[in-house]
């Protein structure tokens, strides 16, 4: 039998027992998800005059305050080059400034002007939309993050 005749045997989409069927792929159901969830936060987010990973540097700065630039980005999972241009924009818009902190000129310090701890009150019905939007009860919401920082630190190797 040839390879052409024994692939021709299993279900399409499918190889000596792997699929290669678009819906059964679990990296593509979480690319999908994540596609509409953020597609659900831009109507919102534009109202705030965020975008989407500004919103999450927010979110960091509105919990803890002044972040080194490098927690920050290690808590959004993100480096230099894609962080700083973020930083720029915000700072650019009064959201937040930038300084060197004065006990280490090394690390660069973000934290919230007037403008940006202001704007957290704006903010405070983006998340209870998203929550409705989803449809999830707290239960169904709490396994998802569960799961999926789980996925995530199997991936990066990083728990």
């Amino acid at each position: 039998m040839t390879t052409a005749q024994s692939a021709a045997s299993e279900p399409a989409g499918v190889l000596k027992g792997v699929s290669l069927l678009l819906d059964d792929q679990l990296c593509f159901a979480l690319y999908a998800a994540s596609r509409a969830v953020t597609g659900r936060y831009r109507p919102l987010l534009d109202g705030l005059g965020l975008t989407y990973p500004q919103y999450l540097v927010m979110l960091v700065l509105w919990e803890h305050g002044s972040v080194p630039v490098k927690e920050l980005g290690s808590a959004l999972q993100l480096d230099y080059g894609t962080l700083t241009p973020l930083l720029k924009r915000l700072e650019a818009n009064g959201l937040l400034r930038r300084e060197r902190d004065p006990g280490d000129e090394r690390l660069v310090v973000v934290s919230l002007t007037d403008d940006g701890v202001a704007l957290r009150e704006r903010a405070k019905g983006v998340p209870p939309a998203i929550s409705d939007a989803m449809g999830l009860t707290p239960s169904e919401a709490e396994d998802a993050r569960r799961l999926l920082r789980r996925l995530t630190g199997n991936v990066t190797g990083r728990p």
